[in-house]
């Protein structure tokens, strides 16, 4: 073995640490690879991939360890921690930047702000680069953005032999291809992207209102019938908790992130909110704010150290076939910080070719959170109870939140996932990656 890899078998002292330090669920499956490697570097990555090839090892990669379900965690074989490789380098004046798996959303979001610049980092603090841009990457101005792996020119990847190569529109295509929406079933090991930025508009803000749960309904129907038509500057989302902000206790919150060039033009895209139903707690106005500032906010709902049990639906289903499974929702909805984000998406009529393939009008991803056993039996199943229920209404899964260990569902289009099977017999043909968990 390169003695110069830092590495963790399972009877070495810190092995324990390092397999608990690999994810930000503290709910960690019962999954213990034979061996962890953290490389620092690209050439280290490709190291370890060599000797796993010549021990016969599978691997497993972890970025970030923001999978709810630990995808990269497995039984056996290797566990590849490249949160390490977290360099950035902007160029500002190409509206380019090339950064690590490991580079956090947040931290590259602070620094483009420096440079007045954007990109659609995940909505979470932590989330790194790597498996959020594998598995699509929705993020803050997507619907303007498109999914930040659109927004990926290239990769430089090690593959299955252990060779460091490069990948784009032009070169090793089918890998370029693959890396924008395979997920935790891609079959390499993603060391460096290339990404391509935007200006940052000049106004960033949101407005929010506060409901009881007694509005669930009104609120359905509203975000249904105003959804197609809310402007794509706006990322209309809806939460579902026991512990809602002057409602005292359960209700629901709106919320309208706005990317605008102007106020005029923030006042304009917003004023579908003057909609809004009666009953409302508070409504607030909109308010000038910053990605970080939102991004902080976001975590007050995904605490550090918490026990997290998720799913969820992309949907195009009527607001009439939603509505008992969302009334179900709320009346099982276990104590708080658990909760149900509905977001409208309404996806582009066109996206570029891509492994990526599948979402709908609407998102619905639900988060059992607790950090007390007495918690667990309520939050731990519903989640995944209430979207098994609703598979009927599904037409499939976002892997960012996806359960595929527990419940296997539709995550790309059919044609998509029958040609990432092919390319992944044809540059992984040894099954040196893991796949998808809940496929073999």
């Amino acid at each position: 073995m390169p003695p110069e890899l830092i590495r963790f078998r399972r009877d070495d002292p810190g092995y324990e640490a390092a397999r608990r330090a690999c994810a930000f669920n503290a709910r960690l499956p019962d999954r213990f690879p034979d061996i962890i490697v953290q490389a620092r570097t690209q050439a280290e990555a490709a190291g370890a991939v060599r000797l796993a090839r010549a021990e016969g090892w599978k691997v497993g990669v972890r970025s970030g360890g923001h999978s709810w379900a630990v995808s990269h965690l497995r039984d056996g074989g290797m566990l590849l921690d490249v949160s390490r490789l977290n360099a950035v380098e902007i160029d500002a004046a190409g509206l380019s930047a090339r950064a690590g798996p490991g580079c956090k959303g947040h931290e590259l979001n602070d620094e483009l702000a420096r440079h007045k610049l954007l990109f659609p980092v995940g909505h979470c603090q932590g989330v790194a680069l790597g498996g959020y841009l594998l598995q699509g990457g929705f993020g803050w101005n997507s619907r303007v953005l498109g999914n930040a792996c659109e927004n990926v020119t290239a990769i430089d990847y090690v593959d299955a032999e252990g060779q460091i190569r490069h990948a784009s529109a032009t070169e090793n295509s089918d890998m370029y291809w693959a890396a924008r929406g395979a997920g935790p079933g891609f079959f390499g090991v993603i060391t460096r992207y290339h990404l391509k930025l935007t200006r940052r508009p000049r106004v960033i803000g949101a407005q929010v209102a506060f409901y009881p749960v007694s509005a669930l309904e009104a609120l359905a129907r509203w975000a249904h019938a105003v959804g197609p038509t809310v402007p794509r500057s706006i990322e209309l989302m809806m939460l579902l908790s026991r512990d809602t902000p002057l409602v005292k206790g359960p209700g629901i919150t709106v919320v309208a992130p706005v990317f605008a060039d102007s106020l005029r033009e923030a006042w304009r895209d917003l004023a579908f909110m003057k909609t809004l139903p009666a009953g409302a707690a508070m409504k607030l106005p909109f308010l000038p704010t910053s990605v970080a500032a939102m991004t902080r906010q976001v975590m007050e709902h995904y605490p550090t150290g918490y026990n997290y049990a998720v799913d969820n639906m992309w949907t195009g289903a009527s607001v009439e076939d939603l509505l008992p499974g969302l009334r179900r929702i709320a009346q099982t909805l276990p104590a708080a910080p658990s909760h149900m984000l509905w977001m409208n998406w309404a996806p582009p009529a066109t996206r570029p070719d891509m492994a990526y393939s599948l979402d709908d009008q609407t998102y619905i991803a639900l988060y059992g959170v607790w950090n007390q056993d007495a918690d667990a039996p309520a939050a731990s199943r519903w989640a995944m109870d209430n979207m098994t229920a609703m598979t009927p209404l599904a037409t499939g899964v976002q892997l960012a939140d996806e359960n595929l260990g527990a419940r296997p569902a539709k995550f790309v289009a059919d044609a998509n996932l029958a040609r990432l099977d092919a390319l992944r017999a044809e540059h992984d043909p040894e099954g040196r990656f893991h796949p998808w968990m809940g496929r073999p």
